[in-house]
């Protein structure tokens, strides 16, 4: 079994110049680019772990004021030793700050009428938390906010909890009287992201013999997701699916391929097949040789790292003889990527429409009242 990886040297490239803030001049255009986050050092962990546990709009479980912190003292070792063999912690922020400086440098050449543009960083469970940031940005005092979903493809889990994080935010603060928002929520479509993705793959097939480049598995895995969330009607698994229908035609169907699903937590139902029984299935089926493609992900981080690049990718793939797996790297600072960045919020930018009306719609079958309450809010305020 082969494993080339070369994550480090992508990430030492990558940040090697460091990233520029904007200082000194007041920013007309703010981009707060919204995520999970993730913990930059392993002493975070722990509260990294309780903000996800005690989210409702991440996970739902019985007496979770209860539960929830149990969970979270109980996993914090087992995550703090992931995070050590990665590094000691998250690459998010620094990938997500060095996206933000590049993407803002491209739209103060392309859109001079909306600069100085300065991105932020508003994380979910982690620092920088949303709500902090949020007060960076009305300390700025910008003409306009653009609140930008780094989660290409829309969930409630994902990407709404960080949009309800906001709601809540400001139903206890004073919401500034003299800013434009407006919001992008999911862009999993766009032409420049899906020709990252494939230029991603092309560069790992690239290194697979010719003999048996036609025959590689391209392997699509995003988060999974609770079936019952799936049942509500959230969009995620769609959004996911026309991804990954829109490389492969950028591709030109040159492989076989499949779409599977990593990261369940619990015993409940999750979508189906997880990651590694796809990997072990096609093993018995004869395949053996593999790009695996993180699908949902804008850049590196413990799910890359770990999940594929270590349990799978080294540990799985010895024990079921896997030949050859490659891991597409995510799209981090490829040109291509800040490209998509930048076209996303500039075509907004220049757009009369302040919100997808996708994004003030409720799943089918929702019974989430701060849903119902967030998107009223939204509906308000993207109307100013």
């Amino acid at each position: 079994m082969f494993l080339h990886n070369t994550r480090l040297c992508r990430l030492a490239s990558g940040l090697a110049g460091g990233v520029r803030h904007l200082s000194g001049q007041k920013p007309k255009t703010a981009i707060l680019m919204l995520n999970m986050g993730g913990p930059t050092h392993t002493d975070q962990v722990h509260d990294y772990l309780l903000r996800i546990m005690t989210d409702r709009d991440m996970i739902q479980l019985p007496v979770q004021s209860r539960l929830g912190p149990w969970i979270a003292q109980r996993r914090t070792p087992e995550v703090q030793k992931k995070y050590k063999e990665i590094g000691g912690g998250s690459p998010i922020l620094k990938w997500t700050e060095l996206q933000g400086q590049l993407m803002c440098e491209q739209l103060d050449r392309i859109s001079p009428e909306t600069a100085p543009h300065k991105h932020y960083v508003g994380f979910r469970y982690v620092n920088p938390l949303t709500e902090n940031t949020l007060a960076e940005i009305e300390n700025d005092k910008p003409e306009r906010v653009v609140l930008f979903s780094q989660y290409p493809q829309y969930s409630c889990a994902t990407s709404g909890s960080s949009f309800n994080s906001i709601f809540t935010h400001y139903r206890s603060n004073d919401l500034p009287s003299d800013i434009k928002w407006s919001i992008i929520d999911r862009w999993g479509s766009h032409p420049l992201l899906i020709k990252t993705f494939a230029q991603r793959i092309r560069d790992e097939l690239a290194k697979f013999v010719e003999t048996k480049r036609n025959d590689v598995v391209i392997l699509f895995t995003a988060h999974s997701l609770p079936l019952k969330a799936v049942n509500r009607g959230d969009a995620y698994p769609s959004e996911i699916g026309a991804s990954v229908h829109m490389v492969m035609q950028e591709l030109g169907q040159t492989n076989p391929y499949s779409l599977a699903w990593q990261s369940k937590v619990g015993p409940l139902p999750w979508l189906a097949p997880a990651t590694d029984d796809a990997i072990k299935g096609y093993v018995k089926q004869g395949l053996k040789n593999f790009i695996l493609v993180p699908i949902a992900f804008v850049n590196e981080h413990i799910e890359t790292l770990h999940e594929l690049d270590i349990e799978y990718c080294d540990e799985l793939a010895k024990e079921v003889g896997v030949e050859e797996i490659r891991r597409a790297a995510a799209p981090n600072d490829h040109p291509l990527f800040i490209d998509a960045l930048t076209n996303v919020v500039a075509d907004h930018l220049k757009s009369q429409q302040a919100v997808n009306p996708k994004f003030l719609m409720r799943c089918p079958m929702c019974s989430n009242p701060k849903c119902r309450e967030s998107k009223s809010w939204y509906r308000q305020l993207c109307s100013n």
